[in-house]
């Protein structure tokens, strides 16, 4: 594997691409999605471009594989953004020209199903960004989370360090976005609960890989973008979060197991877990409910990690994945989890 570099940055005024990898939700939800468009030229000066199938539902895989490598092929296109996630975005990675998207490296946004996508790039020398997807985090009613903007900006324009900090603010519970009601008003948000930290008692620095826990457990069992030589994965960082599908504490669990049998939990140093969703349209859990959810999916994970990797530096509940805000980091970059001074710094 190529040592992941990263990709040249966009300007104010430079053209991106918006492409939907996965589904099509753009063309059944286009308040979020042209919401979130408008906020890419106002908020950050940057002109979107969609490509055929951004707003098509049922899209094939040839056309969302077309899309991506006419995105990145296109040397007009400085970036190139997912207008949000899906399902099956693992049946467009047989499709992918590893060559052509190797020799046009981007900056990709994007994450949840994304996650197919970032383990490729990575493995195809691109470092990428998990997170800030067009509809969810850009489309957000009312104004985008402040942390969630300015991750982004910081993301987008700079190289560097930058420190990511607990939420002050957040919310996990969704509306419709049918309703035009949603768009009238922010989310409701609740106070911060910070993150929590496991073994930190050292400083550790390494490039990131992992995503999505349930679309990582359906690469592991297609065998696709996860490497053979466990090796390149020393030392690193890794990143897990769930979905809206909130998978059951016994799941989560089953998962991070199967990564331990594999020899994958005991390759990283450190590992950020994502706050978990707790609310879903099919499951609308009380706040009480909600907060049982979380703490049996914290065992959960610590239970795998005690008998895989029981000396690893953890920090649980960081603001990135399903929650809001969404905090973005470098996949494939270098990500620093500094124990002793409880402080999670990235490089962009």
């Amino acid at each position: 594997m190529t040592t992941p570099s990263y990709p040249p940055k966009p300007s104010p005024g430079d053209r991106i691409a918006v492409i939907s990898p996965s589904s099509g939700l753009p063309g059944l939800f286009p308040r979020p999605h042209e919401l979130g468009l408008e906020r890419l030229r106002k908020e950050y000066g940057l002109e979107p471009v969609e490509y055929p199938a951004t707003r098509k539902m049922g899209s094939t895989p040839q056309e969302r594989a077309d899309d991506i490598h006419a995105a990145f092929a296109d040397p007009d296109i400085k970036a190139i953004v997912a207008s949000i996630g899906g399902d099956d975005q693992i049946t467009v990675l047989p499709l992918l020209d590893r060559e052509l998207i190797a020799a046009n490296p981007k900056p990709f946004f994007g994450m949840s199903d994304n996650t197919n996508l970032l383990a490729f790039l990575r493995n195809a020398g691109i470092v990428s960004y998990h997170g800030a997807s067009v509809m969810c985090e850009l489309g957000r009613p009312g104004a985008m989370h402040p942390q969630t903007a300015e991750s982004l900006r910081a993301a987008l324009f700079t190289s560097g360090e930058y420190e990511l900090k607990p939420a002050e603010r957040w919310n996990d519970v969704n509306r419709d976005w049918a309703d035009p009601a949603t768009f009238d008003a922010e989310p409701e948000t609740r106070p911060g609960t910070g993150w929590t930290w496991v073994n930190p008692d050292r400083v550790v620095e390494g490039r990131s890989w992992g995503g999505c826990l349930e679309i990582l457990g359906w690469l592991l069992m297609a065998d696709r973008e996860v490497s053979h030589d466990l090796t390149e994965y020393d030392g690193g960082v890794l990143l897990l979060e769930t979905s809206e599908d909130l998978p059951s504490a016994t799941e989560v669990f089953s998962t991070m197991r199967n990564m331990g049998e594999r020899g994958l939990l005991q390759r990283f140093s450190a590992l950020l877990m994502g706050r978990a969703k707790t609310w879903s349209f099919e499951r609308p859990n009380s706040p009480q409910e909600a907060a049982r959810y979380a703490a049996g999916q914290r065992e959960a994970v610590l239970h795998a990690m005690r008998v895989y990797a029981p000396d690893t530096t953890i920090v649980l509940d960081v603001d990135f994945g399903h929650t809001d805000p969404q905090l973005v980091i470098p996949y494939g970059g270098i990500v620093r989890v500094d124990g002793p001074a409880r402080r999670v710094i990235v490089t962009y």
